[in-house]
C-alpha cells in the first residue's frame, strides 16, 4: 500500500525533540520550488470541490466539519497558509479565527471558552490561527498561570479535542517549524522593505530572546497532546512553498477520507424540469 502523504509528517509518539525534526526538508516530495507550486494549483480543483461537498452535507443536516490548527513561531507562516492554501476554498464555507491575547471579557472565563466560540459549524472548515495551545505556550513561557494550571491544561486539550471528534470534527494541527536562522531572515526581510512594516512588531524581537523557551514549551505541548484523535504533523516551513503544498495535501488528504457526497434532493427533478419550461 503507498504510504500516505500525511504520514510522513505525523509526529510519532513520545518524547519529542524539535532539534532533531528538520525545517528545511520536503517529506513527500522531491521535486522543486516550481513543481511544488505547480503541484498546488493542480491540486486547488479537488480541494475546492471537496469542501463544497462537505458544506452542502452540513446544509442538509450533515454534522461533520473539520479544523486545521495552525501553531508555529513568529514567522513561520501561519498568514502565509491563509492566503495560498485556505485561500483556494470557497470562503463561504472558512471559518477563520485568530487568537491573540486574551480580551478582558476572554479573562473572565476558563481558556476554552473562547475556543469554543471559534468552533466550525457542521459543514464548515474552521482555521484557528494560533489556538488553545496559546495557554500551555505563552502562558507557560510568560509565567501567566502558576505551573500547576498549564500542567493541567494538557489533559483538558486532550478531553476537549476528544469530544469534538466523537461529534464529528476531524482536528488537522500542524506545527510550523522554522529554524532561528530562518526566522532572522524574515524579520529582516520585513525590517528592509517599507511596505512590510506594518508586519513588523517590535515585541517579535523580544520573543525571539526566549527562543528555547518556546522550543521546550512546544516539545512539552506536541508530546503531551499527540494523541490518535487528534494527531500533530509537523510540517518543515523554512521553504515557503513546500509549506503551503503540504498543508493542502493534507486538507485533500483527510477531505478524500471524510468522502462527503453531493445531497440528494427532495423533489422530482423532472416534474421541476416540467414546471420550468411552462414557465
Amino acid at each position: 500500500m503507498a504510504k500516505r502523504f500525511g504520514d510522513r509528517l505525523r509526529l510519532r509518539q513520545g518524547p519529542v525533540s524539535l532539534a532533531d525534526l528538520e525545517t528545511a526538508s520536503t517529506p513527500g516530495f522531491k521535486s522543486n520550488k516550481a513543481a511544488g507550486r505547480e503541484l498546488l494549483t493542480e491540486l486547488a480543483p479537488a480541494l475546492s470541490d471537496l469542501q463544497e461537498r462537505l458544506f452542502a452535507e452540513g446544509r442538509t443536516g450533515g454534522n461533520r466539519s473539520l479544523l486545521l490548527v495552525l501553531q508555529g513561531m513568529d514567522t513561520s507562516g501561519k498568514g502565509g497558509t491563509l492566503r495560498h492554501s485556505v485561500g483556494l476554498m470557497d470562503p463561504q464555507g472558512v471559518r477563520i479565527t485568530s487568537f491573540k491575547a486574551p480580551t478582558v471579557e476572554e479573562r473572565k472565563h476558563d481558556f476554552l471558552w473562547r475556543i469554543r466560540r471559534g468552533l466550525p459549524e457542521p459543514g464548515y472548515i474552521g482555521i484557528f490561527d494560533r489556538s488553545h495551545y496559546e495557554d500551555v505556550l505563552v502562558a507557560r513561557v510568560h509565567n501567566l498561570v502558576p505551573r500547576s494550571t498549564w500542567m493541567r491544561r494538557y489533559a483538558t486539550i486532550n478531553r476537549f479535542e476528544q469530544q469534538l471528534v466523537e461529534r464529528g470534527t476531524v482536528i488537522v494541527k500542524c506545527f510550523l517549524h522554522i529554524s532561528k536562522d530562518e526566522q532572522r531572515k524574515r524579520l529582516n526581510a520585513r525590517l528592509e522593505d517599507p511596505t512590510k512594516h506594518w508586519k513588523f512588531n517590535t515585541a517579535d524581537i523580544d520573543e525571539r530572546a526566549l527562543w528555547d523557551d518556546y522550543q521546550a514549551a512546544y516539545e512539552a505541548a506536541l508530546e503531551k497532546t499527540n494523541t490518535d484523535e487528534a494527531p500533530w504533523y509537523v510540517v518543515p516551513g523554512d521553504h515557503k512553498w513546500y509549506r503551503n503544498l503540504a498543508i493542502t495535501r493534507l486538507l485533500v488528504e483527510w477531505l478524500e477520507d471524510l468522502d462527503p457526497r453531493w445531497p440528494a434532493g427532495d423533489f422530482d427533478v423532472q416534474a421541476q424540469k416540467a414546471r420550468l419550461r411552462q414557465g
